[in-house]
């Protein structure tokens, strides 16, 4: 249906996803919740469109995700198999809401490292205990729920790496808080990664973390101490991308709750209930020289402040940088 809407033209969130791509012109673009396809024809028709409205990306990666790959197992505890809470990650079939790159630079293909198939249970330090999975399940549960991938892109002869990924919602579960915990080790991966604590070897040279955490290190549910960790680290930078328009937000219901700066959210959420957060990140390696950052949400009353509300909830956050 994805490609269908695509090739259709008609679908309004897919034409302000690509009017806000567009008025950006990222050279390397990171698109989390894009459903994954077999050949890639999603992608490729998108990538399609934008180079008709003047964005031209030769190089693209995506994937297969967890979300939707099937299990065998009830891994929600709901007594049956094959529903969408079964499956490694939350889907509805397989391949629902993945990630996709997008790059004017080559993208070292062969070089690519995909974690997403690394256990839960063998990342050190995890949280999967009390989590309410049973022991068959805890011997296949990934622990990614969409991605971890290390991709390497060549830039002016040199390497960049991009460390992409999109965590759990921390919510939608019970007291077991399975979907909190997997959130924090999913932002945890990253911290045991960088220190040298898996088997896999880090990046020695820059490097960019980005992704949905789906967490805000101050706000709302969930578990921030690893994200906080992450933030802190010191082999990243946070430039802090900030927007008029989120700063500019109404700070009513749960926004009004809110300890972080809300000029520094990233995710319109519905005020009432959830509230707006930080959630996507993009975090230089500190050999990085970080030029200028931002969050492309336009003031209430600027020209494309509807274009963007419609692409999405999740605002497109920006960060130059410069390599050493």
């Amino acid at each position: 249906m994805l490609l269908r809407d695509i090739d259709e033209g008609k679908d309004a969130q897919i034409a302000a996803a690509i009017a806000v791509i567009a008025e950006t012109a990222p050279d390397i673009l990171l698109l989390t919740g894009f459903d994954w396809d077999f050949d890639g024809a999603a992608l490729r028709a998108f990538a399609d469109r934008l180079a008709g409205a003047g964005v031209a990306y030769p190089h693209r990666f995506a994937a297969r995700p967890n979300s939707g790959m099937a299990s065998g197992l009830d891994l929600d505890g709901d007594g049956k198999t094959g529903g969408a809470g079964d499956a490694q990650g939350f889907g509805r079939f397989s391949g629902e809401g993945g990630l996709a790159l997008l790059s004017r630079y080559p993208i070292e293909t062969e070089a690519a490292q995909d974690f997403s198939g690394f256990l839960w249970r063998d990342l050190p330090g995890n949280l999967i205990e009390g989590a309410g999975l049973s022991p068959e399940a805890m011997a296949v549960q990934r622990l990614s729920s969409t991605a971890h991938w290390d991709l390497s892109l060549r830039v002016g002869g040199q390497s960049l790496h991009l460390l992409a990924w999109a965590a759990t919602p921390p919510v939608f579960d019970g007291p077991e808080d399975r979907n909190g915990r997997r959130n924090h080790d999913e932002a945890a991966f990253w911290l045991r990664y960088l220190d040298g604590d898996l088997p896999m070897t880090p990046p020695g040279g820059p490097f960019v973390l980005l992704g949905d955490a789906n967490l805000d290190p101050v706000d709302g549910e969930g578990r921030p101490e690893a994200l906080r960790a992450l933030l802190a680290h010191p082999r990243l930078q946070d430039p802090r991308p900030a927007s008029v328009g989120a700063a500019m937000a109404p700070q009513t219901g749960r926004n009004a709750q809110h300890g972080g700066e809300a000029a520094l959210d990233t995710a319109d959420w519905d005020d009432a209930r959830v509230g707006n957060m930080r959630v996507d990140y993009v975090l230089p390696s500190r050999d990085l020289a970080v030029r200028g950052a931002g969050t492309f949400w336009p003031a209430p009353e600027a020209p494309m402040a509807r274009t963007a509300a419609t692409a999405s909830r999740h605002a497109l956050v920006w960060v130059d940088i410069s390599l050493p």
